[in-house]
């Protein structure tokens, strides 16, 4: 099963800053404390271009909207 768009996000700038996701931190694993940082990214992107907009007909800020409402996989 695929994981949620923002615990993917989450999971990639974890590991982008060199820190092995699942890790401990605080007593969870690092890669949730970047979820702040995965939800500002997708907000980030949520108002798209005309060329976006041209390439999914409209679609895209619901899938911004779906993106940001899944949350993490618990």
């Amino acid at each position: 099963m695929t994981k949620p768009a923002l615990e993917r996000i989450a999971r990639a700038l974890c590991s982008h800053d060199g820190h092995p996701e699942n890790i401990q931190f605080e007593g969870e694993p690092m890669w949730r404390s970047y979820l702040s940082a995965a939800r500002t990214a997708l907000m980030a992107i949520r108002e798209p271009t005309e060329r976006i907009r041209a390439a999914t007909e409209g679609g895209w800020e619901a899938m911004v909207d779906a993106a940001l409402k899944e949350g993490p996989a618990i």
